[in-house]
């Protein structure tokens, strides 16, 4: 198995392991090199939850205690969701959650100052896709919530706006799978908001979008 992503191409393709399920595919993602993330973060965040939930909500990345503690949402933004989730008639606990990039991007003021998150780039949402691709075909989640912008251009494209479709759901084939999406922001741009409540609210209203679409599949 290669030990570096190709000198003239990232991607995570090759450290994904045929035929496996999500625990084998957890292990092997511990050793993607598929792009130069790997080499600052602390280690490979994977994605955690019901393997069999009808419902997969995509973050952008880890942030600084996920890359840490090594599992997605766990920090503010995490708690903040499970309680947005649970409000809106979602149970967390039923849910598959993961992160369009594994590795935690960042940089820092100062050496050793905090960790500061930045933004992954196109080139790195697209090296790390194959996880995500292989994380849908054996979880086959009935809906997908599209957590902020950067998670909505991992899955549907550069021009992708989050302010222009959440709350809706979308119709999409993503990894050659058909899928349903209701796009909504990330919980951390919820925590950084003037203000916070109103942007609460929002949150929860875009997940009841979600709900009514588990609800009127589960009766259908």
């Amino acid at each position: 198995m290669p030990t570096k992503a190709p000198e003239d191409q990232y991607t995570a393709e090759p450290f994904v392991p045929d035929g496996a399920d999500l625990s084998a595919l957890r292990r092997a993602a511990a050793g993607c090199r598929g792009c130069p993330l790997h080499r600052d973060a602390t280690q490979t965040v994977f994605g955690t939850g019901d393997p069999h939930a009808r419902v997969m909500l995509v973050g952008e990345q880890p942030g600084d205690q996920e890359d840490r503690q090594g599992t997605p949402f766990v920090g503010p933004a995490g708690k903040l969701l499970d309680r947005a989730l649970a409000e809106a008639g979602i149970d967390p606990a039923e849910s598959y959650v993961t992160n369009a990039v594994k590795h935690f991007k960042f940089t820092r003021a100062e050496p050793g100052k905090r960790r500061i998150h930045k933004a992954p780039s196109l080139r790195e949402m697209t090296a790390c896709g194959p996880w995500l691709a292989a994380e849908l075909a054996l979880v086959e989640p009935e809906l997908i919530v599209i957590l902020g912008a950067t998670a909505g251009k991992a899955l549907l494209g550069s021009s992708f706006r989050v302010s222009q479709v959440r709350g809706t759901v979308l119709e999409e084939e993503i990894h050659g799978r058909p899928e349903r999406l209701v796009p909504t922001v990330h919980p951390s741009a919820v925590l950084r908001a003037d203000d916070r409540e109103q942007a609460y609210r929002g949150l929860v209203g875009d997940l009841e979008v979600a709900a009514r679409v588990l609800a009127r599949e589960a009766s259908s």
